[in-house]
């Protein structure tokens, strides 16, 4: 590894269990957000992302809010989203919300923009899912205008035109970092080297290996566009408790929830005991204790090269207490066992 990884954490704010058993409210989910990020800055965790969802089992649908909360209370931790879904919404507002948060953390702001896997946000603000590709495709095309802080002059079919225009505020940087979240897409990873923006891919279920093939299409691109390297980064689920098996068994029953909850949306059947088994032994499930779930991401690091690693550690309704654990363990024992094996 040429440069040392980088080790960040990824919510969406799932809407956690109570103690009596109910759904957290949420304002509260929010609040417990906020205070996860600050044990994870204290812990010296990287990053911090929050996705950003529009339906009732995620509480956070504008995370640059929630994140310049959290800057308000860190000192270090790099904040972002995961993914800010650039489709529905405006580059020039994105920009200005993401720029201003920059300099509220002093210089701490990066956005993963994406497509997103779910389409709710679509109709909830008057967009076509008919137009899917060509939204993300002309929005991304200006917002990569917006973060070279010169006059803009761009034109679309999707929004109005801009002429010589400036935005602002600028960043102290000059240069917002700017990643592209692909789940799987060669046509995705190209576009992101074609615009010069690191990769976030997405892994979320099989051999991460599986993988390099995108790796090296990126490297590749990257090359034939005329681009510098540029970093590689992965977001995969995990959760980390004291030992393998008292992981496992707290994962579980949550995981099960959330997957099935999901996968009846989308016509898949229900999942099984042996298919969380599987992912957790080969897959890109990082379940189980530090040592374990540090072994996993090496592995997964030096198999693909990449330059960062996010545990996605909220799990459907897996109670805050149980989260704070887990940030805990991955920064004060994840994080330094995972760079002993790089070194």
């Amino acid at each position: 590894m040429a440069r040392q990884l980088e080790l960040g954490l990824d919510t969406f704010g799932d809407v956690t269990r109570g103690e009596d058993g109910t759904p957290v409210p949420y304002p509260q989910v929010i609040r417990n957000v906020i205070a996860e990020a600050v044990l994870a800055d204290q812990v010296g965790v990287d990053f911090i992302g929050l996705g950003e969802h529009h339906r009732d089992d995620f509480a956070i649908s504008a995370p640059e809010t929630v994140l310049a909360a959290i800057a308000g209370q860190t000192a270090r931790i790099r904040l972002g989203s995961a993914v800010t879904v650039l489709s529905s919404d405006d580059p020039v507002r994105v920009y200005q919300r993401f720029a201003t948060l920059d300099a509220a953390s002093n210089g701490r702001a990066e956005i993963i923009l994406g497509r997103g896997s779910f389409t709710e946000s679509f109709p909830l603000f008057g967009y076509e899912l008919s137009d899917y590709e060509r939204l993300f495709e002309e929005k991304l095309d200006l917002f990569s205008k917006l973060i070279e802080e010169g006059p803009v002059t761009w034109s679309g079919s999707t929004r109005p035109g801009l002429t010589n225009h400036e935005v602002y505020p600028k960043t102290g940087n000059g240069r917002l970092k700017t990643w592209i979240g692909v789940g799987g897409s060669p046509e995705s990873v190209v576009r992101a080297a074609r615009y010069g923006m690191p990769l976030m891919l997405a892994i979320i279920g099989g051999d991460p290996a599986r993988f390099a093939p995108y790796v090296d299409l990126y490297h590749r691109a990257l090359a034939q566009f005329g681009r510098p390297t540029l970093p590689i980064g992965v977001h995969s689920p995990g959760y980390i408790a004291d030992s393998d098996e008292q992981a496992r068994e707290e994962l579980w029953p949550d995981n099960r929830i959330m997957r099935d909850r999901i996968g009846r949306e989308r016509g898949w059947g229900p999942t099984t005991r042996e298919e969380f088994e599987h992912e957790a032994d080969s897959g890109s499930l990082y379940v189980g204790s530090p040592e374990t779930v540090a072994r996993k991401i090496a592995a997964t690091a030096q198999a693909l090269g990449i330059d960062r690693f996010d545990l996605k550690y909220s799990a459907g309704p897996l109670p805050h207490a149980k989260l704070l654990h887990s940030i805990e363990l991955y920064g004060t024992k994840v994080i330094p066992m995972v760079r002993e094996l790089l070194a």
